[in-house]
């Protein structure tokens, strides 16, 4: 089973691949990839410089071009296949059904995932992807159920890969209404959900703290409360005079309780969330999952989960908070 980790910049690629990492996934500098935060993502010579590292290590770097373009802009997609397999980069993850067929037709040569963001969840989504364009692997959304997973693990034509800790998205995958609404900016077309040009922190006379998306009140935080990047969906609001979180608690999905079930369904790799967090977090989380796997695949049936490997995990976690999110539902 291999351990995919995040790197929004170099230092957090090198992290990942020294803590365990069997792959790192990362994006360019523009609107190409679902974290566009301004200071994030690999110029060129930073990618040549950490797929280099990853390949002396023997590990790979996969390339997020998983936004939708705007049809007059598709060239900038494009090139970004292009750009790809100039530097060497192990696979694409693409969600854009035009931008998987340019790489198909291309670059054939270039391992294509299907990314989360084609929220592919049935079998017959599946085999249209492989057989349509190559796909090698899919990224399973992060809206299924347990059951579901393994259903599908069973009957797939390509191997699954599915999200094992970190942030969750109440909407489908990168498509965010909420932000939409609120700033006028797609998520998906413009890399990032609730964009850093749009918050506004202002500190306030009693010591407490106002955050603004848009001019938008997101929350409040007293003095000394820890406080969250703001979305619309983890905001506190009023509703019918009871401050709350409304649509969703800051918390992160977890899955490593989950470790035994998803290797026997045939899971190949596992996915952990945060490009646009620090080489610590990356560090961190990636050395937790790299003993967790390698202590299952050694003596799976006297595996347990380790208190301490909870603890650290929850420590990076939003709101030090976790779930197993719709792993646990019922729907089936």
């Amino acid at each position: 089973m291999q351990l995919v980790c995040p790197a929004g910049n170099l230092p957090a690629l090198m992290a990942a691949i020294d803590n365990g990492a069997d792959a790192v996934y990362v994006g360019f500098r523009d609107q190409t990839n679902a974290r566009a935060f301004p200071g994030l993502n690999f110029s060129d010579d930073d990618l040549r410089r950490g797929i280099a590292y990853a390949q002396q290590h023997r590990r790979k770097v996969y390339l997020a071009l998983n936004t939708y373009p705007e049809s007059a802009r598709m060239s900038e997609w494009h090139s970004a296949v292009d750009r790809a397999a100039d530097i060497g980069a192990s696979a694409i993850i693409a969600a854009d059904m035009a931008v998987l067929d340019y790489a198909a037709r291309r670059h054939a040569d270039l391992p294509r995932h299907l990314s989360v963001q084609g929220s592919a969840t049935t079998q017959a989504a599946l085999r249209y992807y492989h057989e349509r364009f190559g796909i090698a692997r899919a990224v399973l959304p992060r809206v299924l159920s347990l059951q579901q997973v393994e259903r599908l693990c069973a009957a797939t034509p390509v191997p699954l890969e599915v999200f094992a800790f970190g942030s969750l998205c109440i909407m489908v995958e990168g498509r965010c209404q909420l932000s939409s609404y609120v700033t006028g900016a797609s998520p998906n077309r413009h890399g990032v959900c609730s964009p850093a040009r749009f918050v506004k922190w202002e500190e306030q006379s009693d010591g407490s703290r106002t955050v603004r998306l848009n001019g938008v009140l997101m929350d409040r935080y007293g003095e000394g409360e820890a406080a969250g990047y703001p979305t619309v969906c983890k905001g506190r609001f009023d509703v019918g005079g009871e401050v709350f979180h409304a649509l969703e608690e800051p918390t992160s999905l977890n899955t490593l309780g989950l470790l035994p079930q998803l290797a026997r369904a045939g899971v190949v790799a596992l996915k952990i969330e945060g490009r646009q967090r620090g080489a610590a977090y990356v560090a961190s989380v990636a050395r937790v999952w790299r003993r967790a796997i390698d202590e299952h695949k050694a003596a799976a049936q006297e595996w347990s989960l380790r208190p301490e490997w909870q603890n650290e995990l929850s420590a990076h976690a939003e709101g030090h908070q976790t779930t197993l999110g719709p792993y646990h539902r019922s729907w089936h």
